[in-house]
């Protein structure tokens, strides 16, 4: 990460309370807001998840990157319950928090599971949605994608390792040579944090049908939504599309070829112009 970039990250740095939780994120940019919601993966960030995309969008948008709670600077506490909902929960606290009474979504995994439960929730409150290898679906081919088995075992067993890690990190992208030694590090030792490894964030989820929002009635939705998928993802495959495609009234489908889970960090220069484009056609 260049020295801009770490001053910008620190410079936008905020902290909010919800309902006795700190919840961090990032404030920054100009014009309608936007909020950038991270992957459930070990480590996971919201500037990290983003960080090839946080700069282009807030040049045209008031770009808000939440810290999850369970990850980044965000309390590590996790769901007992319906784990999309309490996050969504803790992300309505933040926009109350900043007085923001309606915006526009880009959910990457896990962010994409949790925006989708937020407008289930509040569809009054949403603009638009992008939706990248989002949770909440199903695949119709896969019933365990290895990048899943990754995620459910690293911190059973023997407990996180680098290797773990590293393991899973590879299942997230096309070309693994892409990924460089200080973002591995970097998010291994995020997933070192005690409270986390005591309470995983997403072990609720494992155990619960509380992510199956296919279920839900998604005709519903008002919401013009894009999803975007990487041909080659190993995590959330491109069959997990299928669903959401046709039940999401107003949702349309982007793939990029020769991509992996994270199309917004694979695909970065192409991703940018497609969401900028979606989000602000008539």
């Amino acid at each position: 990460m260049s020295t801009d970039q770490k001053d910008l990250e620190q410079q936008t740095s905020r902290f909010c309370d919800v309902g006795g939780m700190t919840v961090h994120f990032h404030d920054l940019g100009k014009g309608e807001p936007l909020v950038l919601l991270h992957g459930g993966g070990p480590g996971a960030a919201g500037w990290s998840n983003y960080s090839r995309n946080v700069a282009f969008f807030a040049q045209r948008f008031r770009t808000i990157v939440i810290d999850i709670p369970g990850f980044g600077k965000s309390d590590k506490k996790a769901a007992s319950k319906d784990v999309l909902e309490f996050m969504a929960g803790a992300v309505r606290g933040v926009l109350d928090s900043l007085d923001i009474p309606k915006v526009s979504f880009v959910g990457n995994s896990l962010g994409g599971g949790v925006a989708l439960k937020f407008a289930l929730m509040h569809p009054e409150r949403v603009e638009r949605l992008v939706l990248m290898g989002s949770g909440g679906s199903i695949p119709i081919f896969n019933t365990m994608p290895e990048g899943v088995k990754h995620l459910r075992g690293y911190y059973g067993g023997t407990g996180p390792s680098f290797e773990k890690l590293k393991a899973f990190i590879d299942c997230l992208v096309f070309d693994p040579s892409q990924i460089s030694d200080e973002l591995l590090r970097g998010r291994y030792e995020n997933s070192l944090d005690p409270e986390v490894v005591e309470n995983p964030p997403l072990k609720m989820l494992a155990q619960s049908a509380s992510d199956q929002l296919w279920r839900d009635n998604l005709g519903t939705l008002p919401h013009r939504t894009l999803l975007v998928w990487g041909r080659e993802d190993r995590t959330v495959p491109l069959d997990a599309a299928f669903i959401l495609l046709r039940t999401i009234p107003q949702a349309s489908l982007h793939v990029f070829p020769q991509c992996g889970h994270w199309a917004q960090w694979e695909k970065a220069d192409e991703f940018n112009s497609l969401v900028a484009g979606f989000l602000e056609r008539a």
